[in-house]
């Protein structure tokens, strides 16, 4: 139907233009330029709507993914702001909560290092009492060897002192004359 008014105005339209060129240069009458305007009125409609729908649907579809999608951003910054406000709010308690722990961790580790510390020195004590039992020990044993060379010593100037060439020889007899007497007594 369309197709039929658009080539009856463009007819109506060719024929009005040939009769103003034909004779002379005399204007054309005011019912074709109606009829020019109805042609051309009906050419953008046709053309507005054969292309107008597709256009504006198309136009409408991007504008709502456009505000869909600003939409799920706008929520999911929203979403971030208040994930962001709950750690900004928890972030003093947290903080506070972090202290306590480190406090209470460095309580334990100097409770675990003095305890560390006095086994340790319990262990140097028991080495060094040992090593001091030990060291005595040894100093009596070298001072009972000392005493015994000492004693010895002296013993024996005192009879060097005490024993004469007389005495020696008496001494020689005596031990001669039990010798004998042991072996007469056998």
């Amino acid at each position: 139907m369309y197709r039929l008014v658009f080539l009856a105005l463009l007819a109506v339209s060719l024929f009005a233009a040939e009769e103003g060129h034909g004779g002379g240069h005399a204007e054309p009458s005011i019912l074709w330029k109606w009829a020019n305007f109805f042609l051309l009125g009906a050419v953008l409609s046709f053309i507005a709507a054969k292309f107008a729908p597709a256009f504006f649907k198309d136009r409408t579809d991007q504008i709502q993914s456009g505000l869909k999608e600003a939409r799920k951003l706008r929520e999911e910054s929203e979403a971030r702001v208040s994930a962001i406000e709950k750690r900004v709010a928890t972030l003093e308690t947290d903080l506070k909560h972090l202290r306590e722990e480190a406090r209470h961790e460095m309580a334990s580790e100097g409770d675990r290092i003095r305890q560390e510390t006095a086994r340790a020195i319990e262990k140097i004590q028991a080495h060094a009492e040992m090593e001091i039992a030990s060291a005595a020990k040894l100093a009596r044993q070298e001072l009972k060897a000392y005493s015994a060379d000492l004693a010895v010593q002296l013993a024996t100037r005192q009879i060097r002192d005490r024993l004469t060439p007389n005495t020696q020889d008496q001494l020689v007899d005596n031990f001669v004359k039990q010798l004998q007497s042991q072996k007469v007594a056998q």
